[in-house]
C-alpha cells in the first residue's frame, strides 16, 4: 500500500462523516472511487479527482480497500449486499472496512458474507464527529484480524489520530455502542440537570461554572453546553442517530443478558425528542432545545 497512486480505495456514503474522510484520502494521494445514494453530494469530490460511481458495485470494482460510512444496519445492508451491492464488485482478497455504527448481529452476518467472497471484513467504527473527520483526527475501533488491520492501516492512518485493535470480528461494533450509550446517557442527564437549575431558580451561569469546573465537567459535557449556548444545533451528530444507537445497545444488552436501565431511560427521552421533530438536529438538542417548556 506504499504506492498510493497504484492503490484504489472505495468509499461508500458521503454524509456528515464520509465526505470529510473522502477528502482526507484524496489529499493523501490515494486513487478514490466514491458512491452516495444522492449523487450531487459527490460533485465536490469529483472536482478534486474522485471517480463517482453510479452503484456501490461499480465503486468497489478494482478497489483493494472498501470503506463504508452510513447511518444504520438497513443502509449498510443495502450498500453491501444484492446484485448492485459493493460485495458483488469486490475482488477476492479485498479488505472491507465497515466504519458505521451498527448492530453486532448484522456485522457478524456481513463478515460471513465477506469471507464467502474471499474478502476480509474489519468492523472499524470511529469516535469523533464532523470536525475530526475533516481533520483526519478520528479514532478507529477495529474488530477483526491483525493481518487485515495491517493491510488497511496505511489508509486508516490518513483519516485518524489513533487506530485501536480491540479484538476479533464484532468487537469494534460492540465497543462503539458502549461508547455511544455513555454519551447518550450524559446528554440525557444534562437535560435533567438544566431543568433542575431552571426550576430551582439557580443562577445558570454560576451553576454551570461549578459543574463544568468540577468532577462532572467531562469533555462531552463541555462540548454539549457549548453547542447549547450557540443555540443553532447544527448537526455534528444527529439526535436521530443517537436514538438509533441507544436502540441497538438495548438489543445487544438483550443478546448478552445484560440489563441496561440507564440506557433504556435515555432512549425513552431521545425517542420523545425525535417524535417532537428534533431528529435532524445535533443530539445536544436533547438537553437544550425547549428545555424550559418540557416537564420531566
Amino acid at each position: 500500500m506504499s504506492k498510493k497512486e497504484n492503490f484504489t480505495v472505495a468509499l461508500l456514503g458521503l454524509g456528515t462523516m464520509g465526505a470529510g474522510m473522502a477528502g482526507r484520502l484524496l489529499g493523501a494521494g490515494f486513487k478514490l472511487s466514491v458512491y452516495n445514494r444522492t449523487k450531487p453530494r459527490a460533485q465536490a469530490l469529483a472536482e478534486k479527482g474522485a471517480r463517482v460511481a453510479d452503484l456501490p458495485r461499480e465503486a468497489a470494482t478494482g478497489a483493494q480497500l472498501i470503506v463504508s460510512m452510513v447511518a444504520d444496519d438497513t443502509s449498510s445492508r443495502a450498500m453491501w449486499l444484492g446484485d448492485n451491492g459493493a460485495l458483488a464488485g469486490a475482488a477476492s482478497g479485498a479488505v472491507l472496512v465497515e466504519s458505521s455504527t451498527l448492530g453486532t448481529a448484522w456485522v457478524r452476518e456481513l463478515a460471513e458474507a465477506a469471507q464467502k467472497r474471499g474478502c476480509e471484513l474489519l468492523d472499524a467504527p470511529v469516535t469523533g464527529s464532523k470536525a475530526q473527520g475533516a481533520a483526519g483526527e478520528l479514532s478507529f475501533l477495529v474488530g477483526g484480524s491483525e493481518g487485515g488491520l495491517e493491510k488497511a492501516r496505511p489508509v486508516l492512518a490518513v483519516m485518524s489520530r489513533s487506530i485501536v485493535h480491540v479484538g476479533p470480528s464484532g468487537s469494534g461494533a460492540l465497543l462503539k455502542l458502549i461508547n455511544n450509550f455513555l454519551c447518550g446517557i450524559q446528554a440525557a442527564s444534562l437535560r435533567e440537570a438544566l431543568v433542575m437549575l431552571e426550576k430551582g431558580q439557580l443562577d445558570r451561569r454560576r451553576a454551570l461554572e461549578v459543574l463544568t469546573g468540577g468532577a462532572p465537567g467531562s469533555p462531552l459535557l463541555k462540548t454539549l453546553l457549548s453547542r447549547i449556548d450557540q443555540g443553532t444545533y447544527e448537526s455534528n451528530f444527529k439526535l436521530s442517530l443517537m436514538t438509533k444507537d441507544l436502540d441497538y445497545s438495548l438489543k445487544e444488552g438483550q443478546r448478552l443478558g445484560v440489563s441496561l436501565p440507564m440506557v433504556s431511560a435515555a432512549h425513552e427521552l431521545f425517542e420523545r425528542a425525535k417524535r417532537a421533530g428534533l431528529g435532524d438536529l445535533d443530539f445536544a438538542a436533547i438537553a437544550g432545545k425547549g428545555v424550559s417548556s418540557q416537564n420531566q
